[in-house]
């Protein structure tokens, strides 16, 4: 059986593009939705924006360091880890919090702030992380990772479908609001269609190495989760807000790491697996703590 960091994941070049304007898409119709509001709602409380900025962009990755090194996977699992965790906040976190009855208004807010950081903070932080980790400081070293193309990319798949959303919603506020209700929908459907798809065409692939992931995937998730929550209840914000955090810090952009992947690791086996998995696994598990804090009122201290 071929070692998981020698598995490389069939996905060809035209899937590649379509993936990338699939992920363009999705990120446009979240920024329809998203208005200057959204960021003043932020500054005016600036403890909230400090709390979110550093639960996901700065205790995350650190968390996932240290659970690296803790753990020890194979190189390839890590740099996946390394990968979910420098992403920013999922489209779907928006709708687990109000699932979950917490702050709606905040987590869209945060959820647009992060996608404006992650410009900088998603190539920063995975490339940092994984040249700080020797084992994967050496599969980096093979790819020749260019970082500068890592940031055109994310700029390219993040920051231009939010600068176009933002400009038509200030500019045509009645037809954005009308293309997001079509094109969210719509766009997260030809979404997972593509990852089915790549799914099917590497079954073997991943019937044989999904173990591997398994249980660090699950954890991983757990442990971020759980940090969003900690670091909100650390700086006493409401149990509504606390729940929001743990769903922004425990939600990732998942599409985002699988597509930057595929373009500089040519779907390298542990980051792929670990990628597709979170992408999958953090949906169930935001559905059922969103259901689980649905059902409890419970007040923290």
């Amino acid at each position: 059986m071929l070692e998981l960091d020698k598995v490389q994941i069939n996905f060809d070049s035209k899937g590649l593009w379509v993936l990338n304007i699939a992920l363009a898409v999705v990120m446009f119709g979240v920024a329809l939705g998203i208005t200057v509001n959204d960021f003043k709602i932020l500054f005016k409380q600036p403890k909230l924006l400090f709390v979110g900025v550093i639960s996901q962009f700065f205790l995350l990755p650190l968390a996932t360091f240290f659970l690296v090194k803790l753990i020890e996977p194979q190189p390839s699992i890590a740099l996946g880890m390394f990968m979910v965790a420098a992403c920013p906040g999922g489209n779907i976190s928006n709708f687990i919090t109000q699932l979950a009855k917490g702050n709606v208004a905040l987590s869209i807010s945060l959820s647009a702030f992060a996608t404006l950081l992650a410009l900088v903070m998603t190539p920063f932080n995975f490339h940092f992380y994984s040249k700080l980790y020797e084992p994967t400081a050496q599969v980096l070293n093979t790819v020749e990772l260019d970082s500068w193309e890592l940031v055109k990319l994310v700029l390219l798949i993040l920051g231009l479908p939010l600068v176009l959303g933002m400009g038509l919603r200030l500019r045509q506020e009645a037809l954005a609001l009308k293309l997001s209700k079509l094109l969210k929908p719509l766009s997260v459907v030809v979404f997972i269609a593509i990852v089915i798809i790549a799914f099917l065409k590497n079954l073997d692939v991943f019937n044989t190495h999904i173990h591997h992931v398994l249980f660090i995937g699950i954890g991983h998730n757990i442990l971020a989760l759980a940090l969003g929550f900690v670091v909100a209840r650390g700086f006493k914000l409401s149990y509504e807000n606390q729940k929001t955090l743990a769903i922004e810090t425990g939600i990732q952009n998942s599409g985002l790491g699988l597509l930057l992947i595929f373009t500089f690791f040519n779907g390298l086996g542990g980051m792929a697996i670990l990628a597709a998995f979170w992408g999958i696994w953090h949906i169930v598990s935001g559905l059922l703590i969103a259901f689980f804090w649905s059902k409890h009122k419970t007040v923290a201290v």
